[in-house]
């Protein structure tokens, strides 16, 4: 399906700061055997894809808004229309060398998630979905959610909370129940990965607290567009607001959610920490 003008810009945005990340990527490596490691390196990669993601679409769409995980929120002239980024979605990923991490970019309109982008450098992998129009991996194939209806039968991701984040013990709750039930769990490091895989069928669902904007909200149009459900942890359609989100197919997106909240499951809201 040829990509409309919208997906172009977001298309040229993300392929450019992933060259830059690739090449980033390359060195990070190599650092991989030095005593000091590459945490500086990282921040440096992270911040220089932003600022490529930031001039591109700016130039592209003057006036639009951003919410971005360095600079935070920037007013634009054009109060209606507000992009929603992460230069480096899985960042520890990304420090150890390991090649599951992405480029995330949505478009809200009047507060309505429209369109959304999930770009992982390392494989080339393209996400794409524009509200009406379907959900896509790399502009070909139609994505669509995995049709299991049983969780006994299902893979499920998850975000695991690191240092510096809340609710350990009640993710150990919820692991506990959701391993006892499915055919097993997976932790791939990057939200909007989880989601993008989720559209794919890949994974059968997936569930995770403590979130931010930028690591959803390009995820939710792509699963929404692959027939997935989504919500946050309580049942309602607040996952920017919450920082909690819950997806599936219609199916394992409500057996999910019930388990989870047998599980003693409270919505999550999300609280500020280390990317």
């Amino acid at each position: 399906m040829p990509a409309s003008a919208l997906m172009n810009v977001m298309l040229a945005a993300a392929r450019k700061a992933g060259r830059s990340l690739a090449r980033d990527f390359g060195e990070v490596e190599q650092l991989q055997v030095s005593v000091k490691g590459p945490a500086n390196f990282v921040t440096a990669a992270d911040t220089r894809a932003e600022q490529i993601l930031y001039s591109e679409l700016a130039h592209a769409r003057p006036g639009y808004g951003f919410i971005m995980e360095e600079r935070g929120e920037v007013k634009g002239a054009d109060q209606t229309h507000r992009w929603i980024v992460d230069p480096l979605d899985g960042t520890t990923n990304f420090m150890h060398g390991i090649p599951i991490f992405a480029i995330s970019i949505a478009l809200e309109r009047e507060g309505d998630l429209v369109a959304g982008l999930i770009y992982n450098p390392a494989n080339q992998e393209t996400f794409t979905a524009e509200r009406g129009k379907g959900a896509y991996l790399n502009d070909r194939r139609r994505l669509r959610v995995a049709a299991r209806t049983e969780i006994a039968d299902c893979v499920l991701g998850t975000g695991i909370p690191h240092r510096g984040r809340p609710e350990h013990d009640t993710f150990l709750k919820e692991l506990a129940a959701v391993m006892a039930a499915s055919a097993g769990v997976r932790r791939l490091g990057a939200a909007s990965l989880d989601l993008a895989w989720t559209a794919a069928g890949r994974l059968d669902g997936f569930w995770e607290r403590n979130l931010r904007p930028w690591d959803m909200a390009a995820g939710i149009v792509v699963l929404r567009e692959a027939g997935g459900y989504i919500s946050d942890g309580g049942g309602k359609d607040k996952m920017l607001e919450k920082g909690s989100i819950v997806a599936g197919n219609e199916a394992i997106h409500a057996r999910l959610l019930k388990l989870l909240k047998t599980a003693g499951a409270e919505p999550g809201v999300a609280s500020p920490g280390p990317p």
